[in-house]
């Protein structure tokens, strides 16, 4: 495990809440120097704790609105590789969790409306050896930061 204290933890959670958030502001409110806090953060890169910066969109404001996760089950003994190839090759796929026990897979897609989910799932029905779906229509989200 990483060897991250108490003001390393403080960082990441300003860093979660702003990707873009200054050194110099993150100084103010952990009472480091600039200087330090850039170490500190340096520190959490070069150690793999920080993989990388983003930024959150609204999908639904780029007409991208409707959520959903499918369960994939496959026949047989399909190995990892295949399940995330399959899903991966649909573009309105946006994650591919495997799972242990039944169902296979977790597949978060994001569509422009219900009949572009439903081409997504035939779609996904039809790219390899999938038994059966399930998809759940997501009305709402909250995410830790």
């Amino acid at each position: 495990m990483a060897d991250v204290d108490d003001l390393d933890h403080r960082l990441l959670g300003l860093l979660l809440e702003d990707g873009r958030r200054t050194y110099s502001d993150m100084a103010g409110v952990v009472g480091l120097s600039v200087a330090a806090v850039k170490r500190r953060v340096d520190r959490l890169q070069e150690i793999g704790v920080i993989t990388g910066f983003t930024v959150r969109v609204d999908h639904a404001k780029l007409g991208w609105g409707v959520e959903a996760f499918t369960e994939l089950r496959y026949a047989g003994s399909t190995g990892v590789a295949d399940i995330v190839a399959t899903a991966t090759t649909v573009p309105e796929v946006q994650a591919v969790y495997t799972i242990a026990g039944d169902p296979d897979a977790l597949v978060h897609v994001r569509v422009r409306d219900v009949p572009h989910l439903q081409h997504v799932i035939d779609r996904l029905r039809t790219a390899a050896t999938i038994a059966g779906t399930k998809t759940l229509l997501v009305l709402g989200a909250w995410t830790r930061t």
